[in-house]
């Protein structure tokens, strides 16, 4: 895997369905422990609620659990983690708080309203990718940097730092996958004059 989706921030959202209340809370976890922390920090918030539904997705060991919390079975929790895999996320974990209205939703209702649920806690949350990329530094003479800074530019290539000394160094961050196709186009535009190097490796938002 060289990419995956999660959440920007942790952040919630609500709505109002028959007079029940309903709070969509989301979070970035890398853990299951993170993601037990998330859901437990809910609970002690919303004590006095009448439910406290989550579903959480984890890359490491392709984890996924969900639970109704006393809703019908099947209601609540695998509706919000469909939601989650729906949108392709991983390392997050999404708590649904409910306080009854007073009026049954029925089964069919229960999970329009959960799912509804997850869905504004994702908008709310954002989506970003993270993929597996590396920093490549550039270093070439001043009269090559023109040519590169527009090679750079015009592929849209992320650039984290620049340093002008007795010759210019640009550090660029680009998905694994690119980096040799990277290289090879600084070759060939510099004729080998300018030389690339792999400083680090990581898993950073793209």
């Amino acid at each position: 895997m060289y990419s995956y989706k999660t959440i920007k921030t942790e952040n919630s959202d609500e709505f109002v369905e028959k007079k029940s209340r309903f709070i969509g809370y989301i979070s970035p976890v890398s853990t299951e422990e993170e993601a037990i922390e998330f859901i437990n920090e809910i609970r002690t918030k919303h004590r006095d609620a009448t439910h406290n539904v989550y579903a959480y997705s984890l890359r490491a060991g392709q984890i996924k659990r969900a639970s109704d919390d006393g809703e019908p079975q099947g209601t609540g929790g695998v509706p919000m983690l469909n939601v989650l895999n729906g949108n392709e996320l991983v390392d997050v974990c999404c708590v649904v708080t409910r306080y009854f209205g007073g009026t049954l939703l029925g089964v069919g209702g229960l999970v329009r309203a959960y799912t509804e649920g997850a869905k504004i806690a994702v908008a709310a949350g954002g989506i970003k990718t993270v993929a597996e990329s590396a920093d490549i530094m550039v270093t070439c003479d001043y009269n090559l940097y023109g040519k590169i800074e527009h090679f750079i530019n015009e592929h849209h290539i992320l650039v984290v730092e620049s340093d002008f000394g007795a010759d210019v160094s640009i550090v660029v961050r680009l998905k694994t996958e690119d980096v040799s196709g990277f290289e090879h186009s600084i070759t060939e535009l510099t004729s080998a004059k300018a030389k690339t190097e792999v400083i680090d490796r990581g898993w950073n938002e793209m």
